[in-house]
């Protein structure tokens, strides 16, 4: 090969190498660029074991996907799930999810919450299933027990067990003797009577609550209140 030629050849093969190099290099910045996909279980593993309060603080505030966008909402209140159950998540965020999430994934977690706080916030959520609300009727914090019933999400049978209850606070009692009367006028008339009644028996009403039932519109229940 003449030594013209050979100079051209090698020049063509410098830059056939160099093509390649810039390839590879932009091959190697495009998936530097794109962000790793975690997956769900991972990122949830992650969260639920995190001890980084930051983390999970922002996590537990920040606004959820479009419901229209199924995939990433039902992704982002999985991941809640995670962070209202692990117990770094900083008690203010804790008691956010508590009062403002509708999921009842979220909520029965937060409501083994060892925070009588964070259980109280569950007891007064309306988001609440009934079966969730009944049972923090039945939490050994009294605060915690009295916010369920006074929840309308609460069951009848959950009202009537605590208006026969001793150890619910008369406040709660004086909430559940104006059921059927002056709130939830449409409620169930028997139910709503036999919850009354339990309040007019109750050791632990007040005497204001008492002259007040005295005087209820259903005898039986007036008839309770007098013989006290």
């Amino acid at each position: 090969m003449a030594d013209g030629e050979q100079t051209a050849q090698t020049a063509r093969n410098t830059q056939a190498d160099g093509v390649q190099d810039a390839a590879g290099n932009q091959g190697e910045a495009s998936e530097a660029q794109t962000p790793q996909f975690e997956p769900l279980t991972v990122t949830y593993e992650r969260l639920r074991h995190s001890t980084d309060p930051q983390e999970l603080h922002e996590f537990a505030r920040r606004p959820l996907p479009d419901r229209a966008k199924q995939a990433a909402f039902s992704r982002a209140t999985a991941l809640l799930e995670a962070v209202a159950g692990n117990q770094h998540t900083p008690l203010e965020d804790r008691v956010f999810l508590a009062e403002t999430m509708p999921f009842p994934n979220v909520l029965v977690k937060l409501s083994e919450d060892p925070s009588p706080e964070v259980r109280r916030a569950v007891a007064a959520n309306r988001d609440d299933k009934n079966w969730l609300v009944g049972r923090l009727t039945k939490d050994e914090v009294p605060e915690v027990r009295d916010e369920a019933l006074r929840n309308p999400q609460t069951s009848w049978k959950m009202r009537m067990e605590g208006a026969q209850n001793p150890e619910v606070d008369a406040q709660t009692l004086d909430f559940l003797s104006r059921l059927g009367v002056e709130l939830e006028p449409d409620a169930p008339r028997i139910l709503s009577t036999m919850v009354r009644r339990g309040v007019a028996l109750n050791p632990n009403a007040g005497a204001e609550t008492i002259e007040r039932l005295k005087e209820d519109p259903v005898p039986e229940v007036a008839k309770a209140a007098q013989r006290r």
